[in-house]
């Protein structure tokens, strides 16, 4: 094994023990990292806050020690008033006991209906055959009347037993009610010390870094920030509404309490995906006791899940991005790391924490493990993602990635920025030596069907449409498309002959391998108005220049152009000066240029100037 192969095995044993280290701190350490992970959310929570204050000339210690007694005052209240309701609630139960009572007897004796009937059955049937005898212990026995006592005891001498109890003193008290208070406290100190000095803590990490980096790292942390303050607020916001609505739904069913409900509904969706259904528990169970019968119990219920699903599906995503930025699967796993770590507290910060190491990971490169692992965003791009599939050759799942990308894009975008991409990166491993013969002829048969089938759904779609099409004062425009060298060019030229024949153009495309005899003998014999040279970036450029030659003698001259796809536009401004500047030829990179380039010959007044993207967009869309 080479020096680099055992860098490389040492670097990841280092990554690793770090790693593990670090768990083991979280862990060992939890008295000290638990108030601190809420001191940071506070922190992100009370800043716009502290903020608006030091405006009015406040010094930051008082706007950020008023700011905290008064958070601190209101959750002390908001969990005063929870504990006085949940007191409430205990004292209430006795009077729902016959309710409750005729419930338990409903459930435990339904003998009018199927399942009492199957039941007994049941009972019948286990009795014939002797179940009910043979599933008893050995030491037990039964008297004469029918009940059973363990071997040894007799009426007159009772087996006695034992009961040994764990005497439980005043110091177990106090110290349940310590641990609480102790985190309460060193979440505010740790609150006071965060917000203070906010400034000095970001240049910390920043320095952390390196100084090179000063002008990314800065622009980085007030990206991440913001973004994860807004996300704080917004969900913390989003929490309150919901919690709101329980409470009012519930008042209006009748239940008691519902500002208690309404306030566990709160903060219970705090927790991921299971918070809304277990704050339904409670209210649900109590219904149970307070109503009769069951509707009440199915109605609250239900406004629980219509009102989660609201708002995870729809308020959520409109109000801050496409749910938290997480896949469901890291939601999940970093839901079980922080609650295995730090129990059901960490349950209730996983989400927030686990945030912030995403958007972090976004900006800090050395980070950036965490965002691919966690973040909901592609792990590779579309193009690489389609290309993957061929190479597995899995049909089904490349046409699902088009199939998406269709939703959001246009045919031409879909063809430039995904399937021109995928041939570029077969075409180079080609020529590398990395892909097989047949490896090449699956990905361009798999293609060049895809090409096709999504030129008849765009030609249905335009003809189902019945939008007016571009007229010309002259007859269709001739195009042909000419493949610079091999598949991969001819499959490009298919593109933009569907994308070309979708705007009154007559478009066509050679086949691949034509010789120039050829090429010229169809554009003298079709009497084409524009030739299109297309080939992939670099590999047909020299073709190109050849052809383009031959076609300057030809009388009368067609107009010339050559596209250059997945070259970059610098790059093909280099390319175009190595023509002759009397040869006036348009280069294009993409196949949207080159139909909007199409269609300035063609359908727009010459005069006419076009000189940004979205002028040329408009200008494509039919007239009234």
């Amino acid at each position: 094994m080479d020096g680099t192969g055992t860098a490389r095995i040492l670097a990841k044993f280092w990554y690793l023990t770090v790693a593990v280290l670090a768990v083991a701190i979280l862990y060992l350490a939890k008295v000290l990292f638990l108030p601190l992970a809420f001191a940071v959310l506070f922190a992100f929570l009370l800043a716009p806050v502290i903020a608006l204050l030091e405006r009015f000339r406040l010094p930051r210690g008082l706007a950020a020690a008023i700011v905290i007694v008064g958070f601190s005052s209101l959750l002390a209240g908001v969990a005063w008033l929870l504990f006085t309701q949940l007191v409430s609630i205990a004292n209430d139960l006795p009077t729902y006991r016959d309710n409750i009572t005729q419930k338990i007897e409903a459930i435990h004796s339904p003998s009018n209906s199927a399942i009492g009937r199957a039941q007994e059955e049941v009972e019948e049937l286990s009795e014939e055959l002797g179940l009910a005898n043979s599933t008893l212990p050995s030491q037990w026995q039964h008297d004469s009347q029918g009940s059973r006592k363990p071997l040894g005891a007799t009426p007159d001498r009772p087996m006695q037993v034992r009961e040994v109890a764990k005497p439980t003193g005043r110091l177990d008290q106090l110290g349940g009610i310590a641990q609480p208070l102790m985190t309460s406290f060193l979440t505010a100190v740790f609150t006071f010390f965060v917000i203070l000095q906010r400034e000095d803590l970001r240049n910390r990490l920043i320095r952390l870094n390196g100084e090179q980096n000063l002008t990314m790292m800065t622009h980085a942390m007030n990206d991440a920030s913001a973004r994860i303050g807004r996300y704080f607020r917004l969900q913390l916001l989003v929490n309150l509404c919901f919690g709101i609505l329980v409470a009012v739904a519930l008042s209006l069913v009748g239940l008691p309490h519902a500002f208690l409900f309404g306030a566990l509904a709160a903060l219970s969706r705090f927790i991921p995906y299971f918070g809304a259904l277990t704050a339904a528990l409670l209210p649900t169970v109590l219904s149970l006791a307070v109503f009769q019968g069951w509707l009440h119990s199915v109605a609250i219920l239900c406004t629980f899940v219509i009102l989660e699903v609201f708002t995870a599906n729809y308020v959520e995503p409109h109000v801050y991005g496409r749910h938290t930025g997480l896949t469901a699967l890291a939601i999940l796993v970093a839901a079980g790391f922080w609650t295995l770590i730090w129990g059901p507290v960490g349950l209730v910060l996983s989400m927030p924490l686990t945030v912030c190491l995403v958007v972090i990971g976004r900006h800090v490169p050395s980070l950036e493990f965490l965002s691919i692992l966690l973040g909901d965003r592609p792990a590779i791009p579309p193009p690489a993602c389609f290309y993957q599939r061929l190479l597995a050759r899995d049909e089904r799942e490349a046409a699902e990635i088009i199939d998406t990308c269709l939703k959001d894009e246009t045919l031409e975008n879909i063809y430039d920025s995904v399937l021109i991409p995928a041939l570029l990166m077969s075409e180079r491993d080609r020529q590398q030596g990395d892909l097989a013969d047949s490896a090449v002829s699956f990905i361009h048969e798999t293609v060049r069907e895809l090409v096709e089938e999504l030129g008849f759904r765009e030609k249905t779609a335009v003809e189902n449409a019945a939008r007016p099409r571009l007229s010309a004062t002259k007859p269709p425009a001739q195009v042909l498309c000419v493949p610079l060298r091999d598949e991969s060019d001819e499959l490009a030229s298919r593109m933009l002959a569907q994308l070309l024949d979708c705007e009154s153009m007559h478009a066509a495309s050679t086949p691949p391998g034509s010789s120039m005899e050829e090429i010229v003998a169809t554009v003298t014999k079709q009497h084409v108005d524009l030739v299109v040279l297309s080939g992939l970036s670099p590999f047909a450029l020299a073709r190109a220049h050849r052809l383009n030659r031959l076609l300057r003698s030809l009388a009368p001259q067609p107009k010339i152009m050559v596209g250059l796809w997945g070259e970059s536009n610098d790059n093909a401004g280099r390319v175009a000066e190595k023509f002759t500047l009397e040869e006036k030829v348009h280069f294009s990179t993409t196949l949207s240029d080159a139909v909007g380039q199409a269609r300035r010959y063609f359908y727009i007044d010459p005069t006419d100037t076009i000189s940004t993207q979205s002028e040329l967009l408009a200008s494509r869309e039919p007239a009234a």
